[in-house]
């Protein structure tokens, strides 16, 4: 599991930044694919997807802070009971969960929540997570 930081853009490389425009462009709906995205702010598509899943923009607006985590989780009864738990355990405030059926006996799951509230950071609460039987692949997608 990586680090995370909340470091100011001013000192990083500029191609972070344009990762980040490429996404907003995306996620807003202005372009249709990636490669208009990336055409648009001036990248190459490997450059946007070396890093897209490792930049996120902070908000500084911590009683808004949201955050999309995905899963792989063991076919067994109780796993996504044990998860939830956890996390409702630290105050993460769960917001959707969606589970796809289980393929060769796992399941994707991907939850999105509030972690205002929070008691612990969200680098701790992946540990836990990753550490809880049955659960494999725990993954940050998004922090808002």
């Amino acid at each position: 599991m990586g680090k995370y930081y909340v470091v100011d853009s001013e000192i990083l490389p500029e191609i972070l930044d344009k990762v980040v425009a490429a996404q907003a462009l995306i996620q807003r709906g202005e372009v249709k694919r990636i490669s208009e995205a990336v055409k648009r702010v001036g990248i190459s598509r490997s450059a946007y997807y070396k890093y897209k899943d490792s930049v996120f923009v902070h908000n500084s607006e911590g009683s808004k802070r949201k955050a999309v985590i995905s899963l792989m989780l063991y076919h067994r009864s109780g796993i996504l009971s044990k998860v939830l738990d956890m996390m409702s355990q630290v105050q993460a405030n769960i917001i959707t969960i969606n589970q796809n059926i289980p393929i060769h006996d796992l399941a994707s799951v991907v939850i999105s929540f509030d972690l205002s509230e929070m008691s612990i950071s969200i680098d701790a609460m992946l540990d836990q997570l990753s550490n809880l039987d049955g659960v494999t692949n725990v993954r940050l997608e998004a922090v808002e």
